[in-house]
């Protein structure tokens, strides 16, 4: 697994032979394994730049997310190509999107519950789907359906906003016995999305999800919840504060799904809120950047080097070069703020931010899965005298997911077409790395 960030390379002589302070008894390197299991809706955005007229004429709410006919989608993409609309067309869907960057920025494995069209052929979604998903995620799961996945129209008016419709196909058609246990052993955490819950009463798929948050909290791993877009939460914010303090660790939003949920406008203030519900929670705010909150132990709490930033809680990023831990693992819980501003001041010009918060949440994972795998190396490491939900400091997790989201930003698709520059300035200063 590539750790977060840039390091040192340094080799052993022989370079075959491990670092012999590292064969501590018990640990069994060649098993030791990690790895991402995530339930999505497997679907395929379709970026298309429209005039107004057209949103108005297929009756889409602006701004919104809809589900749409078959029929109706049909129609839709058919004048999209004529008319020559259509930007890019890639492999969609929140989880999948992040699972993708994931497996790239880790070079490691992740698994993807979900459907796939029994029948495939070149130029469907389904085709699209496969060939724009990194080979490092696990499709072997996926369960086969008589019929297409979903499409995701993203139809972008000339005033920059997205109106999302999407044709559901057969992607909520997931059952529960699809969901295999045994996933779950080694896994660091489990990632769904608030979409999955979101369905018609005869789709399979919310008793598929919770049958895999309830499998992966028998076995401890963490569940990761991202709150898809705000219209979803608005329709029923009590019943998402619920869901979150029972089954929820870690929460991944936008500044507007913050607000949907906690009635906070301010993105800092709607995050110390989830922390009534949640351990840990990325927030993306667009041009003011990115914050992240959780808590820490008294005893290891560590002052940041970094100016105090002003805010609704005063100085709140004190300690950010904290590292996060869950609030039933703390002595004496202390909450933790960080927050950085975009990357580089943001690009100079955004083709879509369809994805970004993606690609953020996937730097966060691979932080996460680094921890796990670590204490599983080197399991006296003072890295890990308490359990902590990530290998850096929170601070460091801001930077690495901002500047992930950033190299989304400045490409047409939502997923990582490669990945980050191994050098770069900014990114190789050993005291920041040191953390």
């Amino acid at each position: 697994m590539r750790f977060p960030g840039r390091r040192k390379h340094k080799h052993y002589f022989p370079v075959q032979t491990r670092d012999p302070l590292l064969e501590r008894p018990g640990v069994d390197h060649a098993t030791t394994r990690t790895h991402v299991v995530g339930v999505d809706q497997t679907l395929v955005d379709i970026d298309a730049r429209i005039p107004e007229e057209l949103i108005q004429r297929y009756s889409l709410p602006k701004g919104a997310s809809t589900v749409i006919p078959d029929d109706v989608a049909a129609r839709l993409y058919d004048e999209l190509l004529a008319q020559k609309l259509i930007s890019s067309e890639f492999a969609g869907g929140t989880i999948g999107n992040t699972l993708h960057n994931y497996s790239l920025l880790a070079d490691d494995a992740s698994i993807l519950l979900g459907v796939m069209s029994e029948e495939i052929r070149l130029g469907t979604s389904g085709y699209r789907y496969l060939s724009n998903t990194s080979s490092r995620v696990n499709l072997d799961h996926l369960q086969p359906v008589a019929g297409p996945i979903g499409r995701c129209f993203a139809l972008v008016t000339p005033d920059g906003e997205r109106t999302f419709a999407i044709s559901a196909g057969q992607m909520n058609g997931l059952k529960p016995e699809s969901i295999p246990p045994h996933v779950f052993d080694d896994a660091s955490c489990l990632v769904i999305s608030s979409y999955l819950l979101r369905c018609r009463e005869s789709d399979p798929m919310p008793a598929a999800t919770a049958r895999a948050v309830s499998l992966a909290r028998a076995r401890g791993v963490p569940v990761i919840l991202t709150l898809g877009t705000r219209f979803v939460i608005a329709e029923r914010p009590e019943f998402w504060r619920a869901f979150i303090s029972e089954h929820v660790d870690i929460v991944a939003m936008n500044e507007q799904e913050g607000e949907a949920l906690t009635g906070s406008a301010d993105p800092l203030v709607a995050c110390e809120r989830t922390l009534e519900w949640a351990d840990l929670v990325l927030c993306t705010a667009g041009p003011i950047g990115l914050y992240l909150a959780g808590f820490t132990d008294d005893e290891v709490k560590r002052e940041t080097r970094y100016p105090l930033l002003p805010g609704a809680i005063p100085e709140f990023n004190r300690y950010e070069f904290s590292r996060p831990m869950a609030k039933a693992a703390c002595t004496k819980p202390v909450k933790v703020f960080a927050h950085i501003a975009p990357y580089h001041g943001g690009p100079e010009r955004i083709t879509s931010t369809n994805g970004a918060g993606d690609a953020a949440l996937a730097a966060l994972l691979h932080d996460m899965s680094a921890n796990r795998y670590h204490r599983a190396r080197v399991p006296n490491s003072a890295k890990h005298v308490r359990e902590f939900l990530t290998y850096s400091s929170m601070s460091q997790v801001c930077r690495y997911a901002n500047r992930v989201s950033y190299q989304v930003l400045v490409q047409s698709s939502p997923r990582l077409t490669r990945g980050l520059p191994e050098r770069e300035e900014g990114l190789d200063d050993e005291k920041y790395w040191a953390q």
